[in-house]
Formats: C-alpha cells, sequence, structure tokens
C-alpha cells in the first residue's frame, strides 16, 4: 500500500511540474526592430505579468496547460493580443513585434505625472498638445504659445495689458496665479517671472504641451490650484533635426527661429534660436498699439551626455531678451508732442539653467536628480513711474521612481528658493520679498483590477513664511469596457501670497503696498474633478467618435483681494471670503476619412463669496464654444477652419462685456523638405474696440479699463517651413 500511494504522489507531482509552462518572448518595434525595454505581457484572466528587461525579453511563469490569452503593452504603441495553446511546440522565445499607434505616439508618454502609464491608464486626468496638432497651432502664432493655450477647452488667455499684450492663463475661471507653469518639471514661469511669460515661449522647440486641470500639487508644491501647464522640450533622436522657421505677418511682424537636434554615440544636442519682431498697429485708429513694438531674442541650447545604458545627463541654458513698447501710437514712431506723450515700456531679460541627471538602478527602478537657477529682471517705465527689480530663483530635487506591473511609485525631496529685490526708484515702500520651501512627496499609483486603477498621494512643504502645509490627493480610473471609463479625483493646494497678480499687472504695480505677511495667511483651496470617455468606431469603421465629459468644482479658501484705501493706496487684504468655480466641459472628436472634427464647450460658473455678499468673478466668459474642422492629405495639404464663441463677461467696473464670435482659416502645402502656410486670424474682424471702449480718461493720461475682447482685428500671417 506504501509503495502505491507513493507512485500515484509521483505520478502527480510529475503532471503538476508538466501543468506549468514558462513561456518567453522578445518584444520589438514592428519598424525599427528595437527591443521595447518595460514592455508588459500579461496572461488574460489572472495575476500573472511580466515586464521586459533591456533585451525586450519577457519570461511568464507559470504558465497552465490549454488555451491561453497573452497581451502585450507598450506606452505609444497599439495593444496586442495572441492565443497560444500550452505546453507549446517551440521551445525558442517568440519574437513579439508591436506596432506604434500612430494617433496616439506623440501623446501617451506623459512626463507630468511621472509615470510609466500610456494617457488611457492614468487616474489623473492629462491633456496634451502634441505632433501634428503643435504643429497646426504653431502655423497660427509662430512667435509665442498664447493661441496654443487659449484654444484649448477650459482655458482662457486674459490680456493684462491694453497696450503691451501681457496675457496670463486661466484654467476653469481661475487668476492666472492659480496656474503653475512649468518647462521640462522646472517652475521657471512663476512669481515676478510669469510676467510676459507666455508672449516669450514659442512653440517651434516644443514637443508637446501637457495640461492638468485642478490641484497637481502633489509633486509641484504650492501655485498649482486650477491646474498645471507642462511645457515638454523636444529632445535629440538618432535622425538628425534641422528646422527653420520664417513668419511674416500683414500687421508687419516678423518671427525667424531655428532648432536643431541630433544624437550621436554618447553625446547629443539640441539648440533653439529665434528673433521676434513686433511692429508698432492699431487698427482701430485711436492712437493707441494693439500690438507694440518689441525686438526678442532666444537662445536655448542643451547638451546631453549618454554616459550608459543606465546613466544620462543633460544640461542647457534658456535665455530671452526683449525690448518692448506700446501706448501712442505717434510717440513710438518718433514724433509725439504734448498730446502724443503716453507710454508703457517693458525691458526684460530671463536666464536660467537647468541640469538632470537619470540612473537608472534597474529597468524599473530610477534615481533622478534636477536643479535649475533663474535669474528675471523687467523694468517698467511709463511717463512719470518706473517699476523695475530682479528676482532670483532656484529649484533643486532628488525623486526615486519604481515602475512595476502592478504599481508605479515616486517619492522624493525638492528645495524652492523665490528671492525678488526691487529697484528703490521712489520713496514708496519696496516690494521685495524672500521666500524658501522645502517639500517632501510621494505618490503611488496601483492597478487595484484589470478595470481599476487607483493614484494616491501626499505632500508635505514647509514654507519659511507661512508655515507648515499637508497636501492629499486621490485619483481612481475605471474602465467599463474597451469603450468607456471614467476618472474621479481630487485634492488640496495652498498659494503663498505674493504682489505679482492679474490686478496688480494691470496697473503696472503703481501704489500696491507690500503684502502684510503678519496679517496674510496662504490661501488654501480644494477641488474634484470627474470625467467620463466613451470611444467607438461607427458606419464599419468608417467613423471614429470619443467623447470626454467633464465636471468640474474648486473652492479657494480666504483669497488676497487688492483694495483701494482712503489715500490712493492698494493694499491686499484677506477678509473672510472664497472663490468657488464649478462647471463642466464637453469635448467631441469626430473623424471621417481626411477630416477631423473638434468641438468643445465650457460653461464655468465662478463666484466670489465676501461676508454674506456672493458677485461673479470678473472677466469669465460663462459660455465658450471651440469648434475645429481639419482636412489633411498625409504628406499633402493641411486645411483648417475654426470658430470660437465667448459669452458676456462682468467687469471689474460693473458693467458687462459684449458677447463676440471670433473664426479663422488656415492652409499648408506641404512637400518632402519644406511647406508653406497662410492664416488668416479673426476672419470676423472681432475687435473690442469696435463695440466698447478700451480706456477713459485723455490720451495722455488714460485709465484703461478690463480687455476681454481681441484688440488686433483680422491678421493674415504666412510663411514657409523648412526641414533638413
Amino acid at each position: 500500500m506504501k509503495h502505491f500511494i507513493a507512485l500515484v504522489t509521483v505520478l502527480l507531482c510529475t503532471v503538476t511540474a508538466y501543468a506549468q509552462n514558462t513561456y518567453r518572448a522578445f518584444i520589438k518595434d514592428a519598424k525599427t526592430n528595437q527591443p521595447l525595454t518595460g514592455a508588459t505581457a500579461t496572461v488574460t484572466g489572472s495575476r500573472m505579468s511580466a515586464a521586459a528587461d533591456t533585451g525586450g525579453l519577457i519570461t511568464l511563469t507559470p504558465v497552465a496547460n490549454g488555451r491561453q490569452i497573452i497581451e502585450y503593452r507598450y506606452a505609444g504603441y497599439k495593444t496586442l493580443t495572441d492565443t497560444l495553446t500550452f505546453p507549446l511546440s517551440q521551445t525558442q522565445p517568440a519574437i513579439v513585434l508591436l506596432m506604434p499607434d500612430e494617433e496616439e505616439l506623440e501623446a501617451v508618454v506623459v512626463t507630468a505625472t511621472r509615470s510609466s502609464r500610456t494617457i488611457s491608464n492614468i487616474p489623473t486626468r492629462v491633456e496634451v498638445i502634441s505632433g501634428e496638432e503643435l504643429d497646426e497651432k504653431g502655423n497660427m502664432k509662430p512667435g509665442d504659445i498664447r493661441m496654443l493655450l487659449a484654444e484649448s477647452t477650459g482655458i482662457q488667455t486674459q490680456q493684462t495689458s491694453a497696450t503691451s499684450g501681457n496675457s496670463s492663463i486661466r484654467i476653469q475661471g481661475l487668476d492666472g496665479k492659480y496656474t503653475q507653469i512649468i518647462r521640462d518639471g522646472f517652475p521657471l514661469y512663476s512669481g515676478f517671472s510669469g510676467g510676459l511669460g507666455l508672449l516669450q515661449v514659442a512653440p517651434l522647440d516644443l514637443k508637446q504641451v501637457e495640461v492638468i486641470k485642478g490641484s497637481s500639487s502633489t509633486l509641484y508644491g504650492g501655485g498649482a490650484i486650477a491646474g498645471l501647464v507642462n511645457l515638454v522640450s523636444k529632445t535629440p533622436t538618432n535622425e538628425r533635426q534641422l528646422n527653420f522657421l520664417l513668419n511674416g505677418t500683414s500687421a508687419a511682424g516678423l518671427d525667424a527661429s531655428a532648432f536643431y537636434a541630433q544624437k550621436f554615440n554618447k553625446i547629443g544636442t539640441t539648440v533653439y534660436a529665434a528673433y521676434n519682431h513686433g511692429s508698432p498697429y492699431d487698427p482701430a485708429h485711436i492712437d493707441l498699439t494693439a500690438i507694440p513694438r518689441y525686438n526678442r531674442f532666444t537662445l536655448n541650447p542643451k547638451l546631453f551626455f549618454y554616459f550608459n545604458e543606465r546613466t544620462t545627463l543633460n544640461a542647457g541654458i534658456n535665455t530671452t531678451v526683449e525690448n518692448r513698447i506700446s501706448g501712442d501710437l505717434h510717440y513710438i514712431k518718433g514724433y509725439g508732442n504734448a498730446q502724443h506723450s503716453y507710454f508703457e515700456e517693458n525691458k526684460t531679460g530671463r536666464y536660467s539653467t537647468q541640469v538632470t541627471l537619470n540612473h537608472k538602478l534597474t529597468y524599473q527602478q530610477q534615481l533622478t536628480f534636477k536643479n535649475s537657477i533663474s535669474y528675471y529682471d523687467r523694468t517698467i517705465n511709463l511717463p512719470g513711474y518706473r517699476f523695475s527689480g530682479a528676482q532670483t530663483s532656484t529649484y533643486t530635487e532628488g525623486n526615486y521612481a519604481y515602475n512595476g506591473t502592478k504599481a508605479d511609485w515616486v517619492a522624493g525631496l525638492n528645495l524652492l528658493t523665490d528671492h525678488f529685490n526691487e529697484d528703490a526708484n521712489s520713496s514708496f515702500p519696496l516690494r521685495s520679498y524672500s521666500h524658501n520651501t522645502i517639500g517632501g512627496f510621494v505618490q503611488n499609483t496601483w492597478n487595484a483590477t484589470e478595470k481599476f486603477t487607483l493614484e494616491t498621494g501626499l505632500r508635505g512643504d514647509h514654507h519659511n513664511r507661512y508655515g507648515f502645509f499637508v497636501l492629499p490627493r486621490l485619483s481612481g480610473l475605471y474602465r467599463f469596457n474597451s469603450q468607456w471609463s471614467l476618472r474621479l479625483g481630487g485634492g488640496m493646494g495652498y498659494k503663498a501670497p505674493n504682489v505679482f497678480t492679474e490686478d496688480a499687472e494691470r496697473i503696472q504695480f503703481r501704489n500696491v503696498l507690500p503684502i502684510n505677511v503678519a496679517g496674510t495667511t496662504a490661501e488654501r483651496s480644494y477641488g474634484a474633478n470627474l470625467d467620463v470617455n466613451y470611444r467607438t468606431a461607427l458606419f464599419d469603421d468608417a467613423v471614429s467618435l470619443s467623447v470626454n465629459q467633464l465636471f468640474f468644482y474648486t473652492r479657494v479658501n480666504n483669497p488676497i483681494l487688492l483694495t483701494a484705501l482712503g489715500n490712493g493706496n492698494l493694499q491686499y487684504q484677506q477678509p473672510r471670503a472664497d472663490l468657488n468655480t464649478k462647471g463642466l466641459e464637453t469635448n467631441v472628436k469626430l473623424t471621417y476619412a481626411d477630416f477631423k472634427l473638434f468641438v468643445g464647450y465650457t460653461l464655468a460658473h465662478v463666484t466670489q463669496h465676501i461676508g454674506t455678499v456672493i458677485s461673479p468673478y470678473p472677466l469669465v466668459s460663462r459660455h465658450r464654444l471651440n469648434n475645429v474642422l481639419m482636412y489633411e492629405v498625409e504628406d499633402n495639404w493641411k486645411l483648417g477652419a475654426e470658430a470660437y464663441y465667448f459669452s458676456s463677461q462682468q467687469l471689474n467696473d460693473g458693467t458687462r462685456g459684449k458677447a463676440y464670435w471670433t473664426a479663422g482659416f488656415m492652409a499648408e502645402r506641404l512637400w518632402k523638405r519644406f511647406s508653406i502656410f497662410i492664416n488668416f486670424e479673426n476672419l470676423t474682424d472681432t475687435r473690442q474696440t469696435r463695440f466698447d471702449t478700451i480706456y477713459t480718461g485723455s490720451l495722455t493720461n488714460p485709465t484703461f479699463r478690463d480687455i476681454y475682447a481681441p484688440l488686433d482685428g483680422f491678421v493674415v500671417n504666412g510663411g514657409i517651413k523648412v526641414k533638413l
């Protein structure tokens, strides 16, 4: 009997051993045959999963006998499934070729979330402008990124100067100070350096622009209350990139820029250089410039060092110098007199260094160190008034990232210093300040099930003036099926007060007293987003339809408000108050053959509560409609028509602005090495000066009203792009 039991046991063990298999495969790019390090393979219906090593090899074990479905995934590539019956007759590793997803390839590699996941698998809602869309919007305004952002649903660029064109970004109706703009993860456009920021960033050297709406404070700290905009620079590739752009406008503007990038064996480089010129332009014939005269020079060189497969270093310098003068047209052209003497002059210098060191401990683990040093000086001159100063800021961070098949982790520490020194141009109190913030953060993204992914984050910041802040965040993604998915997320944020707000910029900081630190606290916020996504194919896959419906809510407690005092000065005060923004965004994309239709609608209901008084928040279009129709014959033609609607806005003087439409048309003819383009902007010649005033008082001493509609009107621009 004992011998019989032993025999049965041996036979069972043998059967079990043969019922468990090891599956190996090399996952490669179908076009280049290069291994895809980090690609994943999963046995459907089980928790068995593996990631490819540096050679692209995955190993799955133990795989049960019988029919099994293997799913292969990699960021920027189409998901592939294969049905295999185990045990396999072939013992050698299989070759699996993944095809790049041409539609999503440029958008899926998102850096703002510091995750290895594709956009469709990230619980945080991210919008990416990249590839052809970035290129098309660059045709419309090659000199800066205002239009690129303004034409996105839920984003409004608010012009803060009637004559110089200075603008800020408003996300979901909140002031520009609540949006954090970063460049390759570095906060280079905060505080004083945010002035003229949108006007001094051109799109030619950008790979993509990433937008996160709602609190994004876990990774980037204070300031990202309304949202985050990450400008991602191009990097070297094995194939040389040499691009030139020359653009001219009917308003006598000129943009000339060049970009070069190439990766060699152990080193790579990118160089961006540009010259932008604007001529004084007054389409309303009121003797005030709608477009100022300016000359801007930009030079951004970077070096990339590839020490080995695990360690890389990149270092760069950003330099922008600009002189900008606006105001009375007669004065700017050199024949001013006592009746034509008003001007507004801005001289800026923007200089920054960035260094990033990456070291891979394994194919799943990485250490990153980064540092930036920024110096920004600006001088504002008006008749009888001068405001000038310099801001020096640094950002230093070290983080650890783990990208696993089931969970991603990122944790780190960072230090931000921000010092502003105002020049003593008069006896008025100086607005200088010195802020230091040290913070630590941890974020986890976890595949709880095949359908549900959870992202949690926690940050702690200590500010030298305003104390300690704890900022939790939570987001979840549920995929019902291949067509439907839902995201829900929320978090907390804060903003340390300084004098650089839209309200102060609008009056060039005249009579604005320094922040009373003892009498103010940091602005605190909390908010949440819910969005539903639906994608399907119609009419035997002839038509592709995608719909995204977003609902949002953000509350800012105790916002600082610029308040007039009895002596004519203005002081930031913090009454018992709050700001509330709530609404929805609807985005629809319809694709048929060579046609693409984008329709976007934004409802933003923003209110300001001071005590028991509730009032509409100024300069917010409650209703906005975006319509874009593109026709593209690949490598041949691009044609685009667009129309935008803005509902009336509450103004700071108690009146309401007018509702208006704008429309445009763009065409580009492409050849292998170059293309020519033309853009008709604002075909309806919509201008605030056509249906409202922009100032009160005299031309020599104007008091400007809020700018809520375009001032430059119908402008044609066109040019040539060369790729060598």
